[in-house]
């Protein structure tokens, strides 16, 4: 990169990326991505403080990446079971696809979360907020019974997680998956529905 063009947070973001999809996310430290970006690691330095910082903020970005679909499903109109079915399909769906489109960097970012536990905390209480508010107006409405919508945000998604949280990215190719995340939606849908 030529010396006039600003070093930025987005640079340094995008050079980490890319020395993680190149070797792995071992080599995801301040001075690797200093040596990319042809910068001293002072440099880097003085946009990240730590390689600690660096990790949690390429997961964050990862992280981010998935959030704007989900949160316009919850931001619609209409019945809540629907809405909330439609929110875990789209949180499913999105999960794969970063898996299937790019095995190797969905791994290296799993790796990395592993450590991230600030940025995974973050995500997590997003996720269970915004089925949350789903469960929330479905209470309201009366199309769900009357339930802690939080608890039971949690509760979905820990009773879903098989279908989208990383750690199951092994299982997602099972020919029976979307069968068990059937089942597993109606057993759920049968506890929030009343009558």
């Amino acid at each position: 990169m030529p010396p006039d063009v600003p070093l930025t947070r987005d640079r340094i973001l995008a050079a980490a990326e890319d020395v993680i999809r190149r070797f792995g996310p071992s080599k995801a430290t301040v001075v690797d991505v200093a040596r990319t970006l042809g910068v001293s690691h002072t440099a880097v330095y003085k946009h990240v403080s730590s390689k600690a910082e660096l990790r949690d903020l390429v997961v964050g970005q990862w992280v981010e990446a998935t959030m704007p679909p989900l949160r316009a499903i919850v931001a619609q109109p209409g019945p809540a079971p629907q809405r909330l079915r439609k929110l875990v399909d789209a949180l499913i769906a999105v999960k794969r696809r970063r898996a299937a489109d790019d095995s190797e960097l969905f791994t290296a970012y799993r790796a990395l979360a592993a450590d991230a536990k600030s940025v995974v905390a973050a995500h997590v209480d997003e996720m269970i907020n915004l089925v949350a508010t789903v469960i929330g107006s479905g209470v309201k409405d009366g199309t769900f019974r009357t339930v802690d919508p939080v608890a039971m945000g949690r509760a979905v998604l820990v009773a879903t997680s098989k279908f989208h949280h990383p750690a199951h990215a092994a299982e997602w190719g099972d020919p029976a998956i979307d069968a068990a995340f059937n089942d597993v939606w109606q057993l759920l849908m049968d506890g929030l529905c009343p009558g």
